[in-house]
């Protein structure tokens, strides 16, 4: 039978419930007695906690008690609040780096001009403004219905590529930057075997701006036009159509072969996180990272609001001072650009996350630092910025999860990893997207939406380590062309969020 609670590390004066728990319970480690109800997923102090004392869950801090606090008494936000901090940053201190894996791992795959590997072999329309958003799905809906198309069996399929921003922006500060970055790394990401640029004309993001600017193609199979250029509506909805049966013929004849997982670009997300997101999962999923970056592949961590509280575990495992200076800065960014707003960096996490379990922002940055693994951390990028080092990354984005993912993807991601407790369900083409359970209630469920069960690793005492590997294995499968459930239902049309960061005027 499941045990009623597990305290995590030695040093906690919490336990945390594995199911739902009724007063008289008593706690698997400390014995004690419940005070009353408490739901799975939720801390119970083990010991008595006076007001003020700081609150430990995986050895950290979490917060402080905001009163006194009896052994055996739920903890949550009606007695626990933020901390104030002082983390020890400790600059590589703990960069200790990977042997490699002794076997080879490889994965059928889109050999692409520029070397990279997609894992994927869609057409994209991609939109310069919102403006030009709805012509994008005109053309892309125009083009799947025909004949020719049907033809192509090596296609995955057409993806507009729309969003809401592009204009009534300025065209010199750190917003048109970030834009500008998400557009041109999704034109050259792996998984698109073609790319159609539309704009309306008179934008902010100008077309010829992009175009000229930088290269997005270097296979050549890129189109652009105006809709104000080649006429409006109806012709430039035929000229679309045209242009990807040209893009088209050259996508089709790209077919899979063998490549090494080191060609592997991961994103690690994590959305709808419970109080399981840090014992199961997530862990789960750092090891699976790790057995990556032992191929030579990429992880790249993100969601900087998310990992507040809990950056110093990763500033230790910097490769270099500089890099962990650099996440340093970004969360410095962070806490002026959220006072600015009239935020605070507490306002995560998310009322669906507090029913799971998750208290603080600091408990929840505990949890979601653990996708991480344990490899040294190589670089840290901006939004959407192209990387240039292999290993495990960090890439700088909102918590809200379809913005990280975008960005993930524009900085080169071929693939989705994506931990869930309360069951999130979303999609990224052109980058397909694997979906781990933290729970197994939420999978019995949900169980068309999630690729995997983790709750067995409390339920059935499955290692991190055989998880781990499960999650690796299927990474493998999904990149040479197994449908995630994500896939199969249809996700990935609405997902497209770039950051938005300026004024809008």
């Amino acid at each position: 039978m499941l045990q009623n609670s597990i305290r995590l590390h030695p040093d906690d004066n919490v336990e945390i419930a594995l199911r739902d728990l009724a007063a008289g319970d008593l706690l698997a480690d400390s014995g004690v007695p419940l005070a009353g109800p408490v739901a799975r997923g939720h801390k119970i102090a083990a010991i008595p906690i006076g007001r003020g004392e700081s609150v430990r869950r995986y050895g950290q801090i979490i917060g402080g008690a905001t009163g006194d606090i009896a052994a055996g008494e739920h903890v949550h936000v009606h007695n626990l609040g933020m901390a104030d901090l002082s983390p020890d940053h400790a600059f590589c201190s703990e960069a200790k780096p990977l042997p490699p894996l002794a076997e080879h791992h490889e994965f059928q795959g889109f050999h692409r001009a520029n070397g990279r590997v997609g894992t994927r072999n869609y057409l994209g329309v991609l939109t310069s403004v919102n403006c030009s958003g709805s012509v994008a799905r005109f053309i892309a809906e125009a083009a799947e219905k025909t004949d020719w198309f049907a033809g192509f069996d090596n296609i995955d399929g057409i993806v507009p590529i729309v969003h809401g921003t592009g204009c009534g922006m300025s065209a010199n500060n750190e917003g048109y930057a970030a834009l500008f970055r998400t557009l041109g790394g999704y034109a050259r990401n792996p998984n698109f075997g073609g790319i159609l640029l539309v704009g309306l004309g008179c934008e902010v993001m100008q077309v010829p701006e992009m175009v000229g600017r930088e290269q997005l193609r270097p296979d050549g199979n890129f189109r652009y036009m105006t809709i104000q250029q080649t006429g409006g509506t109806r012709r430039t909805v035929e000229t679309g159509v045209a242009m990807l049966r040209e893009m088209a013929a050259q996508a089709n004849a790209v077919r899979r072969q063998p490549a090494p997982a080191s060609e592997l670009v991961i994103a690690l997300q994590c959305g709808g996180s419970d109080g399981y997101s840090g014992i199961t999962a997530n862990p789960a999923l750092g090891y699976a990272s790790d057995l990556l970056v032992r191929c030579g592949g990429t992880t790249i961590l993100s969601e900087t609001p998310e990992i507040y509280g809990a950056e110093h575990l990763l500033t230790r495992r910097a490769m270099t001072p500089e890099t962990g200076r650099k996440l340093v800065e970004r969360i410095e960014w962070w806490k002026d650009y959220t006072a600015r707003n009239k935020g605070e960096m507490n306002n995560n996490p998310t009322p669906g996350n507090k029913k799971g379990g998750l208290t603080t922002i600091l408990e929840k940055s505990l949890g979601a630092v653990a996708k991480g693994g344990t490899a040294p951390l190589a670089g840290v990028y901006e939004f959407a910025e192209p990387l240039t080092t292999r290993g495990f990354v960090f890439m700088d984005s909102p918590g809200y999860d379809p913005c990280s993912v975008t960005g993930q993807i524009a900085s080169g991601a071929n693939l989705v990893a994506f931990t869930t407790g309360r069951g999130s369900v979303s999609g990224y083409k052109p980058t397909p997207c694997v979906k781990l359970a933290t729970n197994s209630d939420m999978y019995g469920r949900m169980s068309e939406d999630m690729d995997i069960n983790c709750g067995d690793v409390l339920d059935e005492g499955v290692s991190i380590k055989d998880k781990g590997r499960e999650i690796f294995d299927m990474f493998l499968r999904v990149a040479s062309g197994e449908k995630t459930k994500s896939e199969a239902l249809g996700f990935g049309g609405a997902e497209f969020v770039p950051w938005q960061i300026g004024a809008v005027m």
